[in-house]
């Protein structure tokens, strides 16, 4: 993937994932959740400037639902702005995640509008720059608020 993205020239983003979609969620075990998370991404984004690609095209993604449990979930989005010292864009995707379900009391995705906007005004408190979310109109809202508040 590197050389592609440095020969097609396109941004690329980063996400960690602890084991695959299919075993993701068996038990995530970190010793140190943080800097293994930052790690992978600080490895992965070298692959791809060794690969040519421009780092100002590389955004960073932390995998928020990712190979996480709720605990871990909820430290990354309190600890995100350790995220920003690696001087890449961050993106946040914890709309309509399973966390916000589990934490409100086992809500279904279409009733978790309210704590995707908390987690998105929270993300970018502490430091995310692009958020991908269901509700767009709403979580726009959420955005411009957050940002005029904190930015």
């Amino acid at each position: 993937m590197p050389h592609l993205v440095a020969q097609k020239r396109c941004p690329v983003i980063i996400m960690h994932i602890k084991g695959t979609p299919l075993d993701m969620q068996v038990d995530p075990h970190y010793d140190d959740l943080m800097g293994e998370i930052y790690g992978f991404l600080k490895d992965r984004t070298k692959a791809f400037s060794e690969a040519g690609v421009d780092e100002r095209v590389v955004i960073i993604d932390p995998g928020f639902g990712f190979g996480k449990t709720v605990e871990q979930n909820l430290e990354i989005l309190r600890r995100l702005r350790e995220f920003t010292s690696m001087g890449r864009p961050i993106l946040v995707g914890t709309s309509r995640k399973s966390t916000i379900g589990k934490v409100l009391g086992d809500l279904p995705p279409n009733e978790r509008l309210e704590g995707t906007a908390a987690t998105v005004a929270l993300s970018i408190a502490n430091g995310a720059d692009i958020v991908r979310v269901h509700d767009v109109k709403e979580m726009v809202r959420v955005a411009r608020m957050a940002d005029a508040v904190v930015r």
